[in-house]
């Protein structure tokens, strides 16, 4: 069950000069996969899935019902970003800072919203939730989540770059540090449930089962020794969940040639291959 209070914003939203370029731009952070849209349907549906400690369920709760307001947030500055934005093509062809305005802004705004947001990024392509990551395991998700959240954060520190408006900028301030805090969030759930103990992921499978000679080998692909390895702390020294130590190989095939036989006569493959 969700409420709403009013109307009212979770954080003020002006705008001192409409641009509606902004306004698509600010489109990005409404449907784009780095968007708020993403994030909310992530938690509330990690959320809706959720076992284990009630903790979790609820915390997923509060954060989801939280970026609604943020889409909130943005749907508002989109359509005040829009404040008289050209509506007829006469206007945008006699003023040259008008034509070049309405160049760059996204013309659904204008022909198919009457200057509102849409549940879209700023090409215009619509949300699909392709991006949105519920596995049910909570250590995943949670990963999951500080890297949607990093992303988003990147989104805005741009989006504050891009603008010299006072109020837009305020607004992009208040995001990031919310972005900020969620990064932390989603990390200490994570370490509450284990850190690296959680891996590998899932850590129900038992380990005994994995062939050992590959589970902790850092393969190098290069044909021969002149092509140089990367090696940093993946391929020497203790592993992440400090259950072994990495060790370096170079990648040689095990599997024989594989012979498919002849293509079906029922298929509609060519009569040389049958």
């Amino acid at each position: 069950m969700f409420y709403h209070d009013g109307g009212k914003l979770q954080y003020e939203v002006k705008v001192d000069r409409p641009n509606p370029v902004f306004a698509r731009a600010l489109q990005q952070a409404i449907g784009g996969i780095q968007g708020e849209i993403r994030v909310c349907l992530q938690y509330l549906f990690q959320a809706w899935g959720a076992r284990g400690p009630a903790k979790y369920r609820d915390m997923l709760l509060e954060t989801g019902t939280e970026e609604m307001s943020h889409i909130e947030m943005l749907a508002t500055a989109v359509a005040l970003n829009l404040e008289g934005a050209p509506l007829e093509q006469e206007k945008a062809a006699k003023d040259p800072m008008v034509a070049a305005a309405m160049g760059g802004m996204n013309l659904q705004h204008v022909i198919a919203t009457t200057m509102a947001a849409m549940p879209v990024d700023s090409e215009g392509v619509p949300f699909n939730c392709s991006h949105v990551y519920a596995s049910g395991n909570a250590a995943a998700d949670m990963l999951a989540n500080a890297t949607a959240e990093s992303t988003g954060r990147m989104l805005a520190c741009q989006l504050y770059k891009m603008t010299d408006d006072h109020g837009m900028k305020d607004m992009l301030r208040f995001l990031v540090a919310r972005d900020t805090m969620h990064q932390n969030q989603w990390m200490a759930a994570w370490e509450e449930l284990g850190g690296p103990k959680n891996h590998p992921i899932p850590n129900s499978f038992p380990q005994e089962e994995e062939p050992k000679e590959y589970n902790y080998t850092f393969y190098t692909t290069g044909k021969d020794d002149s092509v140089p390895s990367p090696d940093g702390a993946w391929s020497a020294g203790e592993s992440f969940d400090g259950r072994a130590t990495f060790k370096k190989d170079r990648m040689q095939p095990t599997g024989q040639k594989p012979d498919l036989g002849s293509a079906d006569p029922r298929s509609a493959a060519q009569k040389g291959q049958m």
